[in-house]
């Protein structure tokens, strides 16, 4: 929270649907999409990527309960976007267009993601 009492929306570099290899923790390389981006807490779930075990209740009167994978969020400096041409992960920096739209491109392999 902020001074005047709003959210704190933190800047991401990644966008819902991205292509990501993860740099750092115990699912270091693991290449996956992303499925939610969480810009308050400035984390984001990643398919296959931080998968924790939840037992969950049973909802109904004679239905038994069930463990169930969810994929937990991870930070977002935890992540690089992945070049599923060149098989690479590189840092991002934002190029304008011929037509003057601003797009994110890959810098290693000058790829254009948008």
């Amino acid at each position: 929270m902020t001074a005047r009492g709003k959210p704190v929306r933190y800047k991401i570099h990644v966008k819902k649907g991205d292509t990501v290899q993860v740099i750092a923790g115990k699912d270091k390389g693991k290449v996956g999409e992303i499925l939610q981006v969480l810009p308050k807490i400035s984390k984001v779930v990643v398919k296959d990527v931080n998968v924790k075990t939840k037992h969950v209740k049973p909802q109904q009167e004679g239905e038994s309960g069930k463990i169930v994978t969810v994929e937990a969020p991870i930070h977002s400096s935890n992540v690089m976007l992945y070049s599923t041409k060149e098989k690479v992960a590189s840092r991002i920096c934002y190029t304008l267009t011929e037509d003057g739209r601003k797009v994110r491109k890959l810098k290693k392999t000058g790829e254009i993601i948008d």
